[in-house]
């Protein structure tokens, strides 16, 4: 499985909305991309509660594929470039992670040392 998620700080104005308003259809938008590209796992969206300070962003994704071909599946997707296009003309800065996470075999061990 591969973990992929994105945070976008957004222009104060851009497509004649404000950021609140863009936000908010950058939420919609992706999460219409549920059920259309194969390989999605899962899709969540969640906007800032609190957008005052300048470190936070405005809206994060976060979505699971089930392998790399799943996720350049989504980026090439059609319906994903239609969002992508509209979130380059509202967002100001992106940051993204991707990563792969392994299958565990076994369950969790106490070790007495506290989690990193």
């Amino acid at each position: 499985m591969i973990k992929h998620i994105v945070i976008w700080r957004l222009k104060e104005h851009a497509e004649g909305q404000d950021r609140n308003t863009n936000a908010r259809l950058m939420k919609e938008q992706l999460k219409a991309l549920r059920g259309v590209v194969p390989g999605l796992v899962k899709l969540e969206v969640g906007l800032e509660l609190d957008n005052q300070h300048p470190e936070q962003g405005h809206v994060v994704l976060y979505s699971v594929f089930e392998n790399r071909v799943s996720l350049q599946t989504y980026i090439s997707h059609p319906q994903h470039k239609k969002v992508a296009a509209f979130i380059k003309a509202v967002a100001e800065d992106r940051r993204c992670v991707d990563y792969e996470m392994f299958a565990t075999t076994g369950s969790y061990v106490n070790t007495g040392r506290p989690p990193l």
